[in-house]
């Protein structure tokens, strides 16, 4: 019986066992088929179950019910997974922020590569010549950006609320802890409801956004200068009162971060307090010191970050007498240590402002003579675009989750023309494993590329998110 999208509450006490897991990390079950699902040739309703794991054998409540499937959470476990582990958050199967704290770090790693393999297969229809190793990093404490939503509305009368959204909700989490926000933003969850709740503007003040950079000194005796800098931009849609900034003030001494305000549109955002500081990361092997805005687009794991920009740049095999095109560049994340190896390289990006930015790093980097920027809209991009870039011998791309179809389909074109402008080898860094199959897809059948080598980065353990890399080399 179908019951729309109505929600449901159905106890179920025949067990089922668990088949596999969605990226959402619900466990995947189906039912024996009845009469009619055999006869019309179908196999049993299937059952995505919230907090069951692969191989278990669970009860489980429906919580929606539609005809081909429903939706549960889990009742009883009856028989756990040998990867269950323990979550470590309070507000875990609360926040959204984090969907796989129930499973074990080496097989939440193990299935994202098998998402990125599946999509290759399945979408691409191209298998890499070689599977990377999986890169990974600290499970906890790795996140140094996060936007919290802040809201005067809670079960707890006169209580602000301040964390991430609960699961696909727009209501915010009930959370004073985040584990993986380094433990000194973390233990501020708290205070920071305290102060929004001091403020006069407390109902106007939405959006709280994180930003953490490396200390300026991490081998000082000075506890100032070797801790890491932490800005936090307050959203505030009204203007503060002098009792407000001086509370912000009182906050950010007590608490030794750098506050930032946010009145309109990101172009706003601006220092509040104090008058000067710098948030940077650093990527040693290449000497580069990164400055970055509170807003601008940097990876949330530093650590990670190092690993991928090496592994990425080892990878394009990059030689002394090439040019480099490094697209979708942002603030020259990979485009100032392309330099340290490249004769030159182009950065291209689709926001003025990112190329501004990535101009000033590469002067802060000594670095300005070895690269140039232009701005272009990279999902707008045709033959004649990509001839007034020129030559490259080798391409990286870092493109959003839409990915880089136009560019893709544009190589192609090239293919046809049997252009020279094609690149030898393009090295493609991912956030959304469909978009990079399809783009796959496209380079390897349409563009005459090898599929050399793929693998996963884990960048952002306990959530569904799958970073990702491949090679492509032109046959």
């Amino acid at each position: 019986m179908r019951r729309g999208d109505k929600p449901v509450n159905i106890e179920v006490t025949e067990p089922v066992r668990v088949e596999a897991l969605d990226l959402d990390a619900q466990g995947i079950a189906r039912l024996t088929p009845n009469e009619e699902e055999l006869a019309e040739g179908q196999g049993g309703k299937v059952i995505f179950i919230k907090g069951a794991l692969p191989t278990e054998l669970v009860t489980y409540t429906i919580t929606s019910d539609k005809a081909r499937f429903s939706k549960a959470k889990v009742r009883e476990i009856l028989k756990p997974a040998v990867f269950r582990a323990e979550p470590k958050c309070a507000a875990f199967g609360v926040c959204g922020g984090c969907t796989m704290q129930h499973l074990d770090i080496r097989a939440q790693v193990a299935m994202k590569q098998r998402v990125l393999e599946d999509d290759l297969h399945h979408i691409a229809k191209v298998q890499p010549e070689e599977i990377f190793r999986p890169m990974g990093g600290p499970a906890w404490e790795y996140r140094h950006r996060a936007r919290l939503s802040a809201v005067n509305r809670s079960i707890k009368k006169g209580t602000v609320l301040i964390g991430f959204h609960e699961g696909k909700s727009g209501y915010v989490a009930d959370m004073l802890a985040c584990e993986i926000l380094p433990k000194h933003v973390s233990d501020l969850l708290p205070e920071m409801r305290r102060l929004v709740m001091g403020l006069s503007i407390v109902d106007r003040m939405p959006q709280i956004e994180i930003a953490i950079g490396e200390s300026e000194d991490p081998n000082s005796d000075d506890p100032k200068k070797s801790k890491p800098v932490t800005a936090l931009v307050f959203r505030n849609l009204q203007a503060l009162t002098p009792a407000d900034e001086q509370l912000l003030r009182d906050f950010a001494d007590l608490y030794q971060v750098w506050i930032w305000l946010q009145p309109k549109g990101i172009e706003t955002v601006a220092p509040f307090y104090p008058d000067a500081g710098k948030l940077c990361y650093r990527l040693p092997e290449f000497e580069i010191e990164m400055p970055f805005k509170p807003a601008d687009f940097t990876q949330v794991n530093h650590m990670m970050n190092r690993v991928l920009v090496s592994k990425a740049i080892r990878l394009l095999e990059v030689k002394a007498t090439d040019r480099v095109l490094d697209l979708f560049c942002g603030i020259g994340n990979f485009t100032l240590p392309l330099a340290r190896k490249a004769k030159q390289v182009l950065g291209i990006e689709g926001l003025a402002t990112l190329t501004t930015r990535a101009k000033a790093n590469a002067e802060h980097n000594g670095l300005q003579d070895k690269v140039s920027f232009m701005q272009s809209d990279l999902f707008e991009v045709t033959t004649e675009t990509i001839t007034s870039w020129g030559k490259a011998e080798r391409w990286l791309m870092d493109p959003p989750r839409e990915g880089a179809m136009e560019i893709c389909k544009s190589l192609a074109d090239l293919h046809l023309q049997k252009s020279d402008l094609l690149p030898e080898r393009i090295v493609y860094v991912s956030c959304n494993p469909k978009t990079l199959a399809r783009d796959a897809d496209i380079l390897c059948h349409q563009a005459g590329y090898t599929l050399k080598g793929a693998g996963i980065v884990n960048m952002f353990p306990h959530t569904s998110h799958v970073e990702s890399m491949a090679v492509f080399d032109k046959t």
